[in-house]
């Protein structure tokens, strides 16, 4: 258990910040399931709808430091290859 003050108090903030660290990682990964699972129903309309707000998560969860920027870049880059199959399949 801390015993400074000041060590409590970066005990507090810590358990907030995982907490919020947390949320945006599951609505991260909640996000990017809808994408795939939209994919995956060849629904192409519903995935074109869906990628704005799928690369907007990604790139603030990159921002937060949820994820490394590269791994957002590769989720961002495989997601697009994949509705441009489903797009020219269509």
């Amino acid at each position: 258990m801390a015993n400074h003050v000041s060590a409590v108090k970066a005990t507090r903030i810590t358990e907030r910040r995982t907490e919020v660290n947390r949320m945006r990682r599951t609505r991260l990964r909640h996000q990017i399931r809808t994408m795939r699972r939209a994919m995956d129903k060849k629904d192409h309309t519903e995935a074109e709808k869906l990628l704005p707000a799928t690369f907007s998560i990604v790139d603030r969860a990159a921002k937060w430091g949820i994820i490394k920027k590269n791994t957002a870049a590769r989720y961002k880059s495989r997601l697009t290859l994949r509705l441009k199959k489903l797009s020219a399949a269509a």
